[in-house]
């Protein structure tokens, strides 16, 4: 067997961590996948907890989405998007205007998430700018967002690790204190509150909406702060104070759309449309490469006209409406109406949520844990009861991580928070495995301190 791990090594520079970690925990080169699991190159498997960063639906190598690759690839793989188009593109578009929420009637492709909120940050200003408001220059994000690590996407980002060495290059944009329902301010709880916590928003947007072009939002969860799930009536006060003072709505539904909040879109937890919706990873099944940015008719209406006017938007990718990713997207979404995804993900995160609570009722080191349809996270803590955190330098959530890959699951950590977002066709004794090894892990590291 030729040596794949040395050869990683030598020649591939791994995102998102220090390379340094690798000489320790050594990359694992997988050579197959199905379901829920994942097989290495050694004939060693993983419980793919995490859907591979959290875009694959329906399990790996599908059969049906499998079908529906062979098919398109005989007709077409890929055609330039300017001035041409292809069927799996227009049927996805008009399936994608009749599931979205209501207004959301214009799609434009691009390939990947960071790209999409690039898109929905230029035509908001852009549009903006055409209507002659020449002001607005400035965009509004929450404390601890992430929208993505391209120099528009990060500089909406409110994560030290990612985007402070670059905040030289970045916009200027406008911070707002976001929803922290474990440490609420106010003592109220996401289930029970009115969104007291929207005032810091309320203010921002009384002061300085004649600057700004659009706040852009995760809808219900803030997925790389930890997965902070937050009240729908947050989503609520802000379509309606974006509306009063003349403000675009981003909804940055990345992470979060696709069935994975117990909604086909976290959006309709609140039954609120935005302006722009991003969508990618979960639409098209953890497969390629593809996203989309949905918008108004009248935003659509303002970039129309005579080219010579100056309005088009002059904005492209190479892979835009690519026919493979369509074709994926489009069985995606066919698989999730025949067999009724929905409902059954409702059914599966309550049984994830009921282990998982189960299964901390005698630890002091589990902090919170928060659920939303198939989102389950657990936060470490140093004391459940003063809810105090970890110093930065204490890496518990990854040494955790390190534990579970040994016995076969993967967490990948969001600092010392550890999360469940299996793929949805998992099943009940895969389920009772993933929450019983994560504790196992847990219970495994706390154990050596004893």
């Amino acid at each position: 067997m030729k040596d794949y791990v040395k050869k990683d090594l030598k020649y591939i520079w791994h995102p998102c961590g220090q390379m340094k970690d690798y000489e320790e925990l050594k990359p694992i080169v997988i050579e197959k996948g199905e379901g829920v699991w994942l097989y290495d190159i050694h004939g060693n498997k993983y419980l793919d907890c995490i859907s591979s960063w959290w875009t694959n639906t329906l399990g790996h190598s599908n059969k049906r989405i499998n079908e529906a690759i062979k098919k398109q690839i005989d007709n077409i793989e890929h055609v330039i998007f300017a001035n041409f188009s292809n069927k799996p593109a227009i049927e996805l578009s008009e399936k994608l205007v009749s599931i979205t929420p209501e207004k959301l009637t214009k799609v434009f492709f691009s390939d990947n998430g960071s790209s999409a909120v690039e898109i929905a940050l230029k035509m908001s200003f852009h549009y903006h700018a055409q209507k002659g408001n020449s002001k607005k220059k400035r965009f509004v994000a929450l404390s601890d967002a992430y929208h993505g690590e391209t120099l528009g996407a990060l500089s909406v980002c409110d994560i030290d690790q990612f985007n402070m060495i670059y905040k030289p290059l970045l916009l200027d944009t406008i911070r707002v204190k976001g929803p922290d329902c474990y440490r609420c301010e106010y003592n109220f709880n996401r289930e029970t509150c009115n969104a007291e916590c929207f005032k810091a928003m309320e203010k921002c947007l009384v002061k300085n909406h004649e600057d700004i072009c659009a706040v852009v939002v995760e809808p219900m969860v803030q997925g790389a702060a930890g997965m902070k799930i937050y009240s729908p009536i947050y989503l609520g006060k802000l379509r309606e104070f974006c509306d009063k003072y003349g403000v675009h709505l981003i909804a940055d539904e990345i992470a979060v759309g696709f069935g994975r909040t117990g909604e086909m879109f976290a959006c309709n937890h609140a039954g609120i449309s935005p302006d722009f919706m991003c969508i990618s990873k979960g639409l098209s099944a953890g497969y390629m490469p593809m996203s989309v940015v949905l918008t108004r008719e009248e935003v659509y209406n303002c970039f129309y006209g005579d080219y010579k006017e100056g309005k088009a938007f002059l904005h492209s990718h190479t892979y835009a409406g690519n026919a493979l990713g369509c074709a994926i997207a489009l069985e995606n979404l066919k698989i999730f109406e025949e067999e009724n995804i929905i409902e059954s993900n409702r059914k599966k995160g309550e049984l994830i949520k009921k282990l998982t609570l189960e299964k901390t009722k005698h630890s002091k080191h589990i902090g919170d844990i928060r659920s939303i349809g198939m989102i389950t996270a657990i936060e470490i803590v140093k004391d459940k009861f003063s809810k105090e955190l970890y110093d930065g330098h204490m890496r518990v959530g990854y040494e955790i991580y390190k534990i579970a890959l040994k016995k076969g699951l993967i967490l990948r950590p969001i600092g010392n928070v550890l999360y469940f977002i299996p793929p949805y066709v998992i099943n009940e004794e895969e389920i009772k495995f993933m929450v019983n090894t994560c504790f196992d892990s847990i219970e495994e590291y706390f154990g050596q301190y004893k």
